[in-house]
């Protein structure tokens, strides 16, 4: 079974920062490179497989074998594709990590036995690196590149491929090591609970647990801000001279609004799993978003589900950290849910105004921490009736924070409660 260990990695030097930022920077550049070549394959009905042999132009900077993990990631990517495609699921080529404007993602992956983490007194990471870097940087011909680590394993197994990344909110290096292990050896043995959220633009993640536990992640302020600095953005735009597209000031307000929209989702994924984990909770249900992410006539609309609301991508970390604590996540379908009544199951005597969903029946309740319960009854038989207040959160730049008196006796009733039980 496969697990996750997390760690933060740090350079010794000025000079080794230096060095690790350019070998991640080079992994981005050869990622985008041999993207934008089968992208252009693939809508020109060609094989997106006969490609450049980026491994030879790259070996100088990661290696041989960094540059080959690289390919193989990307090929994985395709597959995975295209097998999406084969089944019928709306979905869209692998994408590429970023530009000038938006921020470049710095990510790598390391072989296995291409590696070596050591934990203790003096915890450390060797990575290998290429030629040319090597002699740009002073390394010896059979050096590796030596960095320190911080963070203590919470998995122990056989390790697999190394993905390290540059975290721009914190400034940091973090390495992510999958590892294998055997079922008898997880922490949480017991662990037999269910989750389900509702993902959406305005309150991020609504959850229902079987334990009974509901949890909010209000985003309105959030994307408030977003979108000021967007409207900063085209004002700045509208003031550069022609034949101009952008200036430094712009790209550092894009580079902002990304690294802050980033570490918001990052926090989230974390502050929820780790909400889950101490509730024994062993699966999480996301709902499948691909209707969501169709274009909507609203503009507004449009821009938090297209340019704010990175789905995708939070679903990933949310699944990677979740494998950091042996939970799964599973995404399905969630066609109704935010029009079916959790009390009379109707899905056409059902109003929803804002956050509000009102049925005929009597019920008044959250309309999406509502759809996260008739998600959650969908997958779950024996699902109790959350009866407290839901825990609501709010960002603040830091942390999401727990609004006061969340916890009070919720406006949200079953008025009519002979018919649900």
């Amino acid at each position: 079974m496969k697990r996750t260990n997390q760690f933060v990695v740090r350079p010794r030097s000025e000079q080794d920062r230096e060095l690790l930022h350019e070998l991640l920077d080079a992994s981005a550049s050869l990622w985008n490179e041999l993207t934008y070549e089968r992208r252009q394959q693939y809508f020109d009905g060609e094989s997106v497989w006969d490609t450049a042999d980026y491994r030879k132009q790259y070996v100088g900077v990661l290696g041989s074998a960094t540059a080959q993990q690289l390919i193989r990631k990307s090929k994985s990517a395709w597959n995975s594709f295209f097998s999406l495609k084969e089944d019928g699921e709306k979905c869209s080529p692998p994408g590429y990590w970023g530009n000038e404007d938006d921020g470049r993602t710095l990510r790598t992956y390391v072989r296995n036995d291409q590696y070596t983490l050591e934990m203790g007194d003096r915890s450390r990471l060797e990575i290998p690196v290429g030629k040319e870097l090597k002699e740009k940087y002073g390394l010896g011909h059979t050096e590796r590149l030596r960095l320190e680590v911080a963070g203590d394993p919470k998995w122990d197994g056989k390790q697999g491929r190394l993905e390290l990344y540059y975290d721009e909110s914190s400034g940091q290096f973090r390495a992510f090591q999958p590892v294998t292990v055997v079922n008898s050896r997880l922490d949480s043995p017991l662990a037999d609970e269910t989750a389900a959220l509702d993902i959406g633009a305005n309150n991020i993640v609504a959850c229902t647990t079987t334990t009974g536990k509901q949890y909010l992640y209000k985003g309105r302020d959030l994307f408030e801000r977003f979108r000021e600095t967007t409207r900063e953005i085209s004002r700045l735009q509208s003031k550069l001279r022609d034949g101009r597209y952008s200036s430094n000031r712009i790209r550092r307000l894009y580079r902002r609004r990304t690294r802050r929209r980033d570490h918001a989702m990052d926090a989230l994924a974390r502050d929820l799993i780790e909400r889950l984990y101490d509730e024994g909770v062993s699966t999480v249900y996301v709902g499948d978003l691909t209707d969501v992410l169709e274009t909507h006539w609203s503009v507004r609309t449009n821009a938090k589900t297209h340019n704010f609301w990175a789905f995708r991508t939070f679903i990933d970390r949310l699944a990677c950290t979740a494998e950091e604590y042996g939970i799964t996540v599973e995404v399905r379908t969630e066609a109704w849910t935010s029009q079916t009544c959790p009390n009379c199951g109707s899905t056409t005597d059902t109003t929803r105004h804002q956050d509000t969903l009102t049925c005929q029946c009597g019920f008044e309740g959250h309309a999406d921490l509502s759809a996260s319960e008739t998600f959650l009854r969908r997958h779950e038989t024996d699902v109790p009736r959350p009866m407290a207040r839901p825990v609501r959160f709010e960002w603040d730049d830091h942390d999401w924070s727990e609004i006061p008196h969340s916890h009070e006796r919720p406006k949200e009733a079953r008025t009519n409660r002979s018919i649900h039980g």
